[in-house]
This record gives C-alpha cells, structure tokens and sequence, in this order.
C-alpha cells in the first residue's frame, strides 16, 4: 500500500516562527514513516520559502533549520506541493493561520489540515470573531475595538483589563493594565503589532481549555484547567519550561466542564471550522462560562495542550496526526463534488 505523501509547512513570518518549528519537529516525528512520506516547507521570517527531506534529522542538523541546510530553489516549491496527497500547516499567528496559505492551497486544489480560509481568517480577528459568538447567542468576555487613530476612548471596564492586538497570537503585544499609565502603554504596544485592537475585561475566575476535532461532527476532549506560574499567562508562560501547568479535569464543577465542551463545540461549529481547534475559556467565579479564543493551529507539540488534553480522552498523538489527516482528505473529496 502506498503511503500518503504529507508536506509539513512551518516557519512563517509571525512572531511564532520558533513556535512553529518546534510544533512541526513534533508532527514529523508523529508521523508514522511506514505510513507516511514526508516533505518540509519551511518559511523564512523574510517570507522566502525553501524545501527540505522532510526528517526530523534535517532539522536538528547543527541547530539550523531546513532553509539553510538544504537551499533548494523556491521554484521547485509549488511543484512539490502540487505533488503531495495532503498539507498540514504548522504555522501561528499572521500569514499563516489567519487564511492566507489557506487560500493558496485552495487554489492549488490541495488538501490541507485545519479550518478553511473563512474559519482562519475569522477566528484570527478576535474583534470579528466576537461579533459572531454573540449574534449566535455564545457568551463570550466583553471587550472594546480600538482602530489606528482611535485616540480617546472611555473604559468601562475598570481595572486591570488586559490590551491585545486583535490579530495575533501566543500572547504577543498583550498588556494586563492596572491603571491610566500602563493603559496607554499597552495601546501603544499593541498599536505596534496590529491596526485594530481589543480593550478586554479582566475575568475572575478559572482559565479552561477545551480541544475540538472533526469535521461535520466534532468531539470535544476533556478539557484542562490552566495554571500560570505568573500573574497571567503570557508569553513566557505558555513557552518556558514550569511556565504553566495543566490540570486535567479542570478544578471546576462537572456541570461547568460540560458547559465549556459544549459552547466549545458550538464555536468551531459556529465559526465553520474543520479538522481541529482549541477554545480559551473561563468559569467565572459563579459558575458562567464564556469563550474567550478560538484558535485554529494551535501549538503543537506531543506537550503542547491541545494534544495533551487528547490523549487524556484517549486518543494519543500518533492516532491524533492520523485522524487529522484523514479529516482534510474526506474533505476534499466532499467538496471535489461541488459544482462552482
């Protein structure tokens, strides 16, 4: 039996390059060789793309990546994709996850991993995203869209609030205020990263994640409580090592659990995702839970919590890598049918 020719496509030129890398190094270590047939893309933070063997060993090599240990032309590229039977995109954050490459691979009639172009985009944008949860009757943290040049603004939330570009990911350009001076560092910061940024209420309460996958029937995991080993959960936490730890079961009531993998579900159904998600939510003190993100390539590695709160619902990383790819392949042949 053939094996299925995967194209890894990682690197990109967001701020979560690094992330990505280790996120793909995991994914071509997963893949099952007897299986699978694998071939690395990577894009430079410069957005140059270059090919490689697509082992693991190449990446590790000398602790550069497959750009400069294997330069092969750009023009050999969109031949190789071309040539494969499906691609998973690897990347975070901007051009990447937010429907650019999806679009690319749609063109090129290609199947990929994850949401499709509508779904990237809009769960990217956390101001438009928000705007659908809450025509759906999907609660979700309040918060205020500030455009370039929006200079006076009242805050109705009081403090803390927290100050996020509204496009980007792994907490980059976020800010938690505590007053006037560090509100408007934190526009300014944000301002840095993004055109468009959110002004976002402080949330008592419990951090839950929740993981999705499927297509037209998604399953939601167990989901897992966040603990940041900080005064909230930044950059550093999510990445260093003893930044964060992850309680599965969350420490939250049985009903707030099902509340969270059902407005979960509800979300990726909502926001018309396919192939997986993680879903950042709270329990408030009360018991309300609200949807914060929706994040359609998230981190990951075989530790990374989306495929962490899997394998505790029993399905382990190799079987997850497996169903994911299954997913865009039944994918595109459903929509191989259609008639455009």
């Amino acid at each position: 039996m053939a094996r299925v020719r995967v194209a890894v496509l990682m690197g990109g030129r967001s701020s979560e390059h690094e992330i990505s890398l280790e996120s793909a190094r995991s994914v071509l270590d997963g893949l099952d060789p007897g299986r699978y047939e694998t071939v690395t893309v990577e894009i430079g933070r410069d957005g140059r793309w270059a090919l490689g063997s697509g082992s693991h060993a190449e990446l590790e090599r000398d602790g550069r990546s497959a750009m400069e240990t294997l330069p092969v032309p750009t023009s050999r590229v969109p031949e190789t994709l071309a040539g494969v039977d499906v691609v998973f995109p690897v990347l975070h954050g901007p051009f990447g996850e937010d429907g650019t490459v999806q679009g690319l691979l749609e063109l090129a009639d290609v199947p990929y991993v994850g949401a499709g172009v509508t779904a990237s985009a809009l769960c990217m944008d956390k101001d438009l995203f928000k705007s659908v949860l809450r025509d759906k009757g999907i609660p979700v943290t309040r918060s205020l869209t500030l455009l370039r040049g929006q200079d006076s603004f009242e805050n109705p939330f009081g403090f803390p609030v927290f100050i996020k570009p509204a496009r980007l990911g792994s907490s980059v350009g976020i800010t938690k205020a505590r007053g006037d001076d560090e509100l408007r560092a934190g526009i300014e910061l944000a301002f840095q990263h993004d055109e468009k940024i959110l002004v976002e209420e402080f949330v008592s309460g419990v951090e839950v994640e929740c993981s999705v996958l499927g297509n037209d029937q998604p399953i939601a995991s167990i989901p897992g409580e966040i603990v940041a080993n900080a005064d909230w959960y930044d950059y550093s936490a999510k990445y260093d090592e003893g930044g964060m730890d992850l309680v599965i079961p969350p420490r939250v009531p049985d009903e707030a659990i099902r509340r969270v993998q059902d407005l979960s579900v509800q979300a990726f159904r909502v926001t018309e995702c396919e192939g997986m998600a993680r879903a950042d939510c709270f329990v408030r003190d009360d018991g309300e839970v609200l949807v914060n993100e929706l994040n359609t390539i998230p981190g990951f590695t075989a530790t990374s919590v989306y495929a962490k709160l899997f394998e505790a619902s029993g399905i382990p990383y190799d079987e997850l890598l497996e169903r994911l790819v299954q997913l865009a392949l039944e994918r595109h042949e459903r929509r191989a049918k259609l008639k455009f």
